[in-house]
């Protein structure tokens, strides 16, 4: 199999980083920012090696933080919901909302949205879309704050960049935390919320040591290892 060539621009960023150094985030933030510019605004993006036994279902971290300054970009977010709550979630903004067909519509395969809510009477409908929302992490759940009567506050709450972020399969997770071109000081912010909220996260049974790693990257670049 033939692996995918990294761009010219990817392999200079690649020389201006220390892979064996631990940076402080100010100094990380920096040296992101420093780097040779896309043609478009990247994604900023922090991932975490997490000291968690992915296969024990209580150790698994799942959940929803809003980040103080969102991430630089509206989240499409479609609703489950049928009545005053449906009217709700197009007040607050929802881009579709529907009941039964629209339960329907995702399960012919439609996945076109960041952010998918359901109101806790609609679960008997959307309990079926697992298949199709689950490996996309898309699933409305209690957990993420996505299954909820509170129908208007979630919805304006993701369209402002409230983020969803659960643990993959080897007890990593990863989210994007803002654009390149924010402020030094409005990455430091959403990275340190971020990371202070998935420490408070930590669950009673997982063991040893739990924050691992953590990088900060962007669309195009390699990773930082930051200090934290």
């Amino acid at each position: 199999m033939q692996m995918a060539r990294k761009s010219k621009r990817y392999i200079e960023s690649c020389k201006i980083v220390d892979s064996g150094k631990k940076y402080d985030l100010k100094e990380a933030i920096k040296l992101l920012k420093s780097f040779k510019p896309a043609k478009f605004d990247e994604s900023v993006e922090v991932a975490m090696k997490l000291g968690i036994d992915p296969k024990q279902s209580d150790q698994l971290v799942r959940g929803s933080v809003s980040l103080p300054n969102g991430i630089g970009k509206s989240l499409k977010v479609i609703v489950f919901a049928a009545g005053e709550k449906a009217v709700a979630a197009k007040k607050a903004g929802a881009d579709e909302v529907g009941a039964e067909e629209l339960v329907k519509k995702v399960e012919g395969g439609w996945t076109d949205f960041d952010v998918a809510i359901a109101a806790s009477d609609m679960m008997r409908l959307v309990g079926k879309l697992g298949r199709v929302l689950g490996p996309q992490g898309k699933m409305p759940s209690p957990k993420s704050g996505t299954v909820t009567d509170n129908i208007e506050t979630a919805v304006k709450e993701f369209k402002a960049g409230k983020i969803e972020y659960r643990t993959d399969a080897g007890g990593n997770v990863h989210t994007i935390v803002g654009k390149v071109s924010f402020s030094e000081k409005d990455l430091e912010d959403n990275i340190n919320t971020f990371v202070k909220h998935i420490v408070n996260s930590r669950p009673a049974s997982a063991k040893g040591v739990f924050l691992e790693k953590v990088s900060v990257s962007s669309t195009m670049s390699p990773g930082i290892t930051v200090q934290i």
